[in-house]
């Protein structure tokens, strides 16, 4: 199992346009073009202009294949093209090596 986690920093100004944009267009979008199995979102209660996205997939190697196939770089280029530099964000994979499923 796989986990790609999105870290953005959004300025208070654009917090609300954000948060719209990412839950009608590009969670979903990006959901759909990774064929993530699970993807969701939120905002940090530590620091309210960090948002957080996650996509979970089922294998192991899954980033590296739509980083190779040129899905993530569509995507980010819309992200991109959206935010006009406005927004900063890091990309980490997390190779999961244990879970436990609720009892």
């Amino acid at each position: 199992m796989e986990t790609l986690n999105v870290r953005a920093v959004v300025p208070a100004d654009l917090r609300d346009q954000f948060d719209l944009w990412y839950e009608a267009e590009h969670l979903p979008e990006a959901q759909d073009a990774f064929g993530a199995y699970e993807a969701y979102r939120g905002w940090s209660d530590d620091n309210p202009e960090v948002h957080f996205a996650l996509y979970h997939f089922s294998e192991t190697g899954a980033v590296n294949r739509i980083t190779k196939n040129g899905t993530l770089g569509v995507l980010v280029g819309k992200f991109d093209a959206r935010w006009q530099g406005r927004v900063t964000r890091t990309r980490e994979v997390i190779q999961v090596r244990q879970s436990r499923p609720l009892k």
